[in-house]
């Protein structure tokens, strides 16, 4: 679908009756898209967003389940994938971002849409060619059934009261599954346990299962739902995380144009749409040492896989998301301050002053986004694959994906809002079209103080939360304190 996507894409560049004339420079009216054009357009992104849907949530499981986990080498594989792919993927990202815009710029748009297609097309034959030797885990049923039968089961017996003897009363048949490990019974979430109480209308069939799977649940699907129950509010927190990476991306680009691009005293300038790149550059640079170097001086000082719990990496993140905010607001306090009261470079394509402070400032907030997203991002993506039930990384892979796309509506929400309350006749709009005459470092401030009050409220979910662990790793845990309580 994506690779149909982008060759239907390129073409809308490529063939002249599929886009419209370029418009003349002599003042006359240029001539829209008609009907058919702007099908062929759409159908393009249909396809490439139903393309992204079946990719995104499921090639980071897929390219997980490759390492078996009951392996030292295999946990050391999982915990390096998620480093190694969002290292490419920045990579590649800094390639589009830099040598295909070039091309699109200065050659022609049907080359520079051609690149990215070409690449997609080599990425498909080499999927397929591998598929023989590819680790496949067959699923065991849809996840989403067995949420949706937990929910509707505990809430048909919500009159019910827990009994005494709680794990004695609860449908608990045979673990026969091999790809899903069994989770032990936990005491949180203790309403969701009566959609796996036994009633005297339940009816069990010979072979152990239930007769109606919507009256009466597993307990390994009750805790299964209750793991997901434990990630909502570490993911709901992420979220504003989120809201700094989006921010700070959608406007370095206005500022980096109001500001002073040149290298040194030289006639080059670099791009502003080039600036999102030291994001990436630091990112990627930053997983590469981290992975190699980093974790294994941490796991000798702590012991821990990982050198230090997957929380504690995205609590990482979260604090210098407020830090980049921060360094952010006060870089465009100075740049406006330069704008306003020194001598200036010219005019932006906005009408805006261009300040004299050199856009070499923006670099350190941009670096300090990439690391953040090192941190958090990239240990969102192992917490979530490792945290939820082995039958539901796939919707694990998509939970990140889908906080991102909240995260880019709540950040259009804060700028609506800002706009309506600040961009009044006798007010000064912070987010006027010519920054020198908004105030976008306090937009920056603000942000830093929602990302602070974000900061603790993850440290509250995090002291919450309980990790995942199987019955096996339950029983070894008893066993420990009952051998340190007798001694």
């Amino acid at each position: 679908m994506m690779l149909k996507g982008m060759l239907i894409l390129t073409l809308t560049a490529a063939v002249s009756k599929l886009h419209p004339p370029p418009c003349s420079g002599h003042g006359d009216a240029c001539h829209g898209a008609n009907p058919t054009q702007l099908a062929v357009l759409f159908a393009s992104y249909v396809f490439m967003v139903i393309g992204a849907g079946g990719i995104r949530p499921c090639n980071l499981a897929f390219g997980a389940d490759q390492f078996d986990p009951a392996t030292e080498p295999g946990k050391r594989g999982i915990a390096s994938f998620f480093n190694w792919y969002y290292m490419t993927f920045t990579f590649a990202m800094m390639a589009s971002s830099t040598l295909v815009i070039y091309v699109q710029s200065n050659v022609s748009w049907s080359l520079g849409l051609a690149i990215p297609t070409a690449f997609m097309f080599i990425s498909c034959v080499l999927f397929f060619v591998g598929t023989k030797i590819y680790v496949k885990v067959r699923p065991e049923g849809s996840p989403i059934t067995s949420i949706a039968q937990v929910l509707v089961a505990a809430f048909r017996k919500r009159a019910l009261k827990l009994p005494d003897d709680l794990k004695g009363s609860l449908f608990d048949p045979p673990h026969l599954s091999s790809l899903v490990s069994k989770l032990p019974h936990t005491d949180q979430f203790s309403f969701l346990d009566k959609a796996a109480i036994i009633t005297p209308m339940d009816d069990i069939k010979p072979d152990g299962s239930a007769s109606d799977g919507w009256r009466l649940c597993r307990l390994q699907q009750v805790e299964q739902m209750k793991c997901l129950v434990r990630i909502i509010p570490v993911w709901s927190s992420c979220i504003i995380f989120e809201v700094t990476v989006v921010m700070t991306s959608n406007y370095v680009v206005f500022q980096a144009l109001q500001s002073d691009r040149h290298l040194g005293h030289s006639n080059f300038e670099i791009p502003a749409a080039t600036f999102t790149v030291f994001t990436m550059a630091a990112m990627t640079i930053w997983l590469l040492v981290y992975d190699r170097f980093v974790v294994p001086l941490l796991q000798r000082v702590t012991g821990k896989e990982g050198g230090i719990t997957l929380l504690r990496r995205m609590g990482t993140g979260v604090a210098l998301s407020v830090v980049m905010m921060i360094v952010a607001g006060l870089v465009e306090e100075r740049r406006r301050s330069y704008a306003l009261h020194k001598p200036t470079l010219g005019t932006a394509s906005n009408g805006g002053a261009i300040s004299s402070m050199s856009g070499l400032w923006l670099i350190p907030q941009l670096v300090i986004a990439g690391l953040s997203d090192a941190f958090n991002l990239v240990g969102q993506v192992e917490f979530y694959y490792k945290q939820f039930p082995e039958n539901m990384r796939s919707m694990a892979g998509g939970l990140l994906f889908l906080g991102l796309a909240c995260s880019n509506y709540l950040c259009s929400l804060i700028i609506t809002i800002v706009h309506r309350t600040t961009g009044g006749h006798q007010k000064s709009n912070w987010l006027a079209e010519d920054l020198n005459q908004g105030r976008l470092d306090l937009l920056y401030f603000s942000i830093a103080s929602l990302s602070a009050l974000n900061f603790v409220f993850f440290i509250v979910c995090a002291k919450w939360y309980r990790y995942k662990t199987s019955d096996k790793d339950h029983e070894i845990a008893l066993q420990t304190m009952e051998i340190k309580s007798s001694v």
